[in-house]
């Protein structure tokens, strides 16, 4: 590398060391280690190599850097500052402060140049490895040897806690086994997390690790600008799979009193460590102290970057007037686009009676997957049990990157992260599937979807205990309270075959993740849940039996329970009482309706109000008040064939009598 190139670069990594110690400073919290310890990697990274436009953060042949090791935020933040992404000074001097651009761990949709939001470690890797997986699915269906549209690679950052955490042994077998050769994952190996040395806690060969993987594995000095360009160079123009670069560096590096040791790991040096450690590195005293050869420089590549962005766009132009078919398939997935007469395709779509809901799921998805080439999903080894594979298309294998159904294997929290990673390339809509008793190996994968505001659907099947004899371990009964709890998610249980199909409407005119719960056994059709979408599920709730007088009992439902609460119904005006009956599919839909839509379905004087869901009774008193009955299930389940079930936990239409006239 020319020797006037490294003196910037080092000089762009002091920078970074300056902003990153000073912003954690300023804030009193904060991580200064990997920042110090990497600045010269992050110098060389967004300095020389990435492929991208800072003007144009969503440009979509864009080179992508995942921080999966978000704690070290200030790194990533200097960057963006220093690069031309529009993050001002005073956001630096605003780390992790109250509405700032600058949180304690990057956000996905408040900081342009954040590819996902990191901070629970290892995840970042999953994302990375999602978002290379859709670059290489667009690549297959959109490029050729005369219009490459997209070639970009996926650059993620990880510290050894994110290699020591599950997650990623499940996200790097998978980008193994598929190959993914646009995929390069660079771990900053300082043998220090934050509760001391590495060796206290882990041994393991690393890079034996990943080779087993089916990896390729390099090593570097982590201040070495020649080795960088000499590795990320090859791996630019001949990478042929996903990439390990094990790069040694010194936690804190700069610091005179705390480099290479776990206090500079998750606190704040200190004034006086500050202070020293600007001393020790020739940095002024000048507070947030950038030097103008440093924006220059950022400013000369901001140049060749917008550059590089209109080459591309001329080549699109060229792609759009040529190719219009594949253009127009290209611009609804950018779109996200769905078709006009969608409601009335679904409505039109023939599903027998009775059929399980998770079967009847799969005749809408089949047909989904024939009207939105966005649409792409998979399973943790259990798609013939959930449901989720569209038999038109292939599978995804090494090499063979055109089918639409993606096999996950048993890598429940894996397949999650890297569905969120699906969904930040912008151009897909991900679902995927399992049992809804699995979805707690996921959660905190849902629970980042929600808080990106990502568009994913998960299909959670086998719903609750009326899945019958595989028994307690297999039954869910606490995971859609649990799941409601999360902000931003839809939780959707559709009663029938109509309510399934409006589910799926909801989930995808949603711009954030939904979670559809769908059962085992088989359920009939309900005339009363045949209605248009405007007037049902985009509701979240809905009356689907009126009251004759003044109700004696309202009865509120979701999914398999909904045809039970109609039979109660039926028993009960058979004894004079009056009674109204609502569908409840989606709690969060319902929430975020009118006042006075909601008043009209469940306020007022309804009479005794009553949940039927066969699961815990957490969260329904919001419905049905303190005086409400809550028929559920507040224990585990038991393994039985699921009419002893029904009978065992009440939930046949004379125990439910029993419990309302008693």
């Amino acid at each position: 590398m020319d020797a006037e190139l490294k003196k910037q670069l080092s000089k762009i990594a002091n920078t970074i060391r300056e902003l990153s110690m000073e912003a954690v400073q300023k804030a009193n919290s904060g991580h200064p280690g990997l920042p110090m310890g990497c600045a010269e990697f992050g110098a060389f990274l967004y300095g020389v190599l990435l492929r991208h436009n800072p003007k144009s953060p969503k440009w979509l042949n864009r080179d992508r850097f995942v921080l999966s090791a978000g704690h070290g935020s200030m790194l990533l933040y200097s960057l963006l500052h220093l690069s031309g992404f529009g993050l001002s000074m005073d956001e630096i001097k605003r780390f992790r402060q109250l509405h700032s651009k600058t949180p304690g761990h990057p956000e996905f949709h408040i900081t342009d140049g954040v590819e996902a939001t990191t901070g629970p470690l290892g995840q970042g890797v999953g994302n990375a490895v999602g978002q290379a997986l859709g670059l290489k699915l667009l690549e297959e269906r959109f490029n050729s040897p005369e219009f490459p549209l997209l070639n970009s690679k996926v650059y993620c950052l990880a510290g050894d806690g994110c290699l020591m955490e599950g997650v990623s042994s499940e996200a790097s077998a998978f980008a193994g086994h598929l190959c993914l050769d646009n995929l390069v994952l660079i771990h900053d190996a300082n043998k220090i997390t934050l509760d001391g040395f590495l060796a206290e806690s882990g041994s393991e060969d690393t890079k034996m690790r990943y080779l087993a993987y089916g990896w390729e594995v390099f090593e570097l000095d982590g201040y070495d600008f020649d080795q960088m360009e000499k590795i990320f160079f090859h791996l630019r123009d001949q990478q042929t799979k996903p990439t390990l670069v094990i790069m040694h560096t010194v936690i804190g590096k700069g610091s005179p009193n705390k480099a290479g040791t776990h206090k500079v790991h998750g606190s704040p040096l200190g004034a006086e460590e500050v202070e020293a450690t600007k001393k020790a590195l020739g940095l002024p005293e000048e507070e947030f102290y950038v030097p103008q050869s440093v924006y220059t420089y950022f400013e000369q590549k901001l140049v060749k970057d917008a550059a590089l962005e209109q080459k591309w766009k001329e080549m699109y132009r060229r792609f759009s007037d040529t190719k219009t078919d594949l253009a127009k398939q290209f611009m609804q997935m950018v779109e996200k686009r769905l078709p006009a007469d969608l409601e009335e395709e679904l409505h039109k779509l023939e599903v027998k009676s009775p059929m399980a809901t998770r079967s009847s799921s799969n005749v809408v998805l089949n047909k989904l997957g024939e009207l939105l080439p966005q649409l792409i999903g998979g399973s943790a080894d259990l798609s013939g049990s959930d449901m989720t594979m569209m038999k038109k298309y292939s599978i995804l294998a090494k090499g063979e990157f055109s089918g639409r159904n993606i096999k996950y294997g048993i890598r429940e929290f894996g397949m999650a992260s890297i569905a969120t990673g699906l969904s930040q390339t912008d151009m897909i809509v991900p679902y995927i599937g399992t049992f809804l008793t699995f979805s707690d190996y996921m959660r905190n994968a849902i629970r980042l979807a929600a808080l990106s505001k990502v568009q994913v659907i998960y299909q959670f099947t086998h719903d609750s205990i009326f899945l019958g004899e595989d028994g307690p371990t297999h039954q869910p009964v606490e995971h859609c309270a649990s799941l409601r709890t999360i902000p931003n998610l839809h939780v959707i249980r559709p009663a029938e075959a109509n309510e399934v199909k409006m589910a799926w409407i909801a989930a995808l005119r949603y711009r954030g993740p939904t979670a559809i719960i769908l059962s085992r056994q088989n359920l009939a059709e309900i005339a009363a849940c045949k209605v248009p979408y405007e007037q049902g599920m985009a509701k979240g709730a809905y009356i689907i039996k009126k009251e004759s007088a003044k109700p004696d009992f309202t009865l509120i439902a979701t999914g398999s329970e909904v045809s039970l609460a109609l039979d109660v119904a039926a028993a009960l005006e058979k004894i004079g009482k009056a009674v109204r009956v609502i569908s409840m599919p989606c709690w969060e839909i319902f929430e975020a309706q009118s006042e006075e839509y909601k008043k009209s379905v469940i306020g007022g004087d309804l009479g005794r109000r009553v949940s039927i869901e066969a699961a815990v009774s957490f969260g329904w008193s919001k419905w049905i008040g303190p005086e409400g009955i809550a028929i559920s299930i507040d224990t585990f389940g038991e393994s039985a064939p699921m009419s002893d079930l029904a009978a065992e936990f009440g939930f046949t239409v004379d125990s439910i009598l029993d419990r309302l006239l008693k």
